[in-house]
């Protein structure tokens, strides 16, 4: 347990840190523009991105500019997750 809030602290400083460093907000369940997002309001935000397969071609489904600026804030490793050149 301990080991997993390490890591989700870790991931929240991340995402905030990035956000405060280039000055940009991202908006909460409000729609109001925050620099420091909870890390469960941004796994709330890629809830429903599916991977899918169509004539042996995967593609993610349900991607749209929001997530791809959220996924911008990660490192490089966590784009190849989702497969999307950024």
């Amino acid at each position: 347990m301990g080991l997993c809030l390490l890591v989700y602290t870790l991931a929240q400083r991340l995402i905030r840190t990035a956000l405060y460093e280039a000055q940009l907000t991202i908006k909460n369940q409000l729609g109001k523009s925050i620099d420091n997002p909870t890390l469960k309001w941004i796994f709330q935000c890629f809830q429903a991105i599916h991977l899918v397969t169509f004539n042996h071609q995967a593609q993610v489904s349900n991607w749209n500019q929001d997530r791809d600026f959220i996924l911008k804030l990660f490192p490089q490793d966590c784009h190849r997750y989702y497969q999307v050149v950024t």
